[in-house]
């Protein structure tokens, strides 16, 4: 592994995890210009703070936790209300009608079931990134899968 702070480790880092970023801040934010600021401030405050990581997937947690707070930070701050219309490619490779279903949840909802099901984690490392209970990531994933279906159901 790189020395924190040298350009080797920040590009390699960047490489790394920028896709997941990108993807988590958008689940959030819904537009990819702010979800490349939250990943970008993810970024720096990485650098700034420099926190010790035991492995590769704690360092990637982390970084998904920040950006999923900066991105929060920065949907209370604008008070967004509409979604901007725009190119969805660049953040997720397959735009579907499913990830649109996904992205019109409720931000619990669509934060939870990004990160289960478009970034593989369990329950157990959700409830460690977002800061709160598994019993509660249960819940509020058995309950985003319910309103995913009958929203899919829905368009249908």
């Amino acid at each position: 592994m790189y020395d924190s702070g040298t350009d080797e480790y920040i590009s390699n880092l960047v490489r790394k995890y920028s896709p997941a970023l990108l993807r988590a801040a958008f689940s959030v934010l819904r537009n990819t210009a702010d979800a490349q600021d939250a990943a970008q401030e993810a970024f720096l405050r990485l650098l700034q703070k420099r926190p010790a990581f035991n492995d590769a997937e704690h360092e990637k947690a982390w970084l998904i936790r920040v950006t999923v707070n900066v991105a929060k930070n920065m949907l209370k701050a604008a008070s967004h209300t509409e979604p901007l219309e725009e190119n969805t490619a660049f953040v997720y490779e397959e735009y579907s009608e499913t990830l649109n279903a996904v992205l019109s949840l409720p931000l619990k909802y669509r934060t939870v079931l990004h990160l289960y099901y478009y970034e593989g984690y369990s329950i157990k490392e959700i409830a460690a990134i977002l800061e709160i209970p598994s019993a509660t990531v249960g819940t509020i994933l058995a309950r985003g899968r319910e309103k995913l279906r009958a929203t899919l159901q829905d368009q249908f």
